[in-house]
């Protein structure tokens, strides 16, 4: 895994919370959540690739 993936997915994190704060307090809770869970599927989608890799090192490693 990469560090510049680490500080990406910091990156989305922190301006994620700062947005949904700035939206709770302003009363649009359905944007917060819709912002929450945009920055969620953003990082899944980054994320995905590297949890499939290690999966297919552990079978290949255990030969299942």
């Amino acid at each position: 895994m990469e560090v510049s993936l680490i500080f990406k997915i910091a990156a989305v994190g922190i301006l994620v919370t700062i947005l949904n704060q700035i939206l709770r307090h302003s009363g649009r809770e359905e944007q917060a959540f819709l912002l929450s869970l945009a920055g969620l599927i953003l990082v899944l989608t980054w994320i995905v690739p590297y949890i499939y890799d290690l999966f297919t090192t552990i079978q290949a490693l255990f030969s299942l």
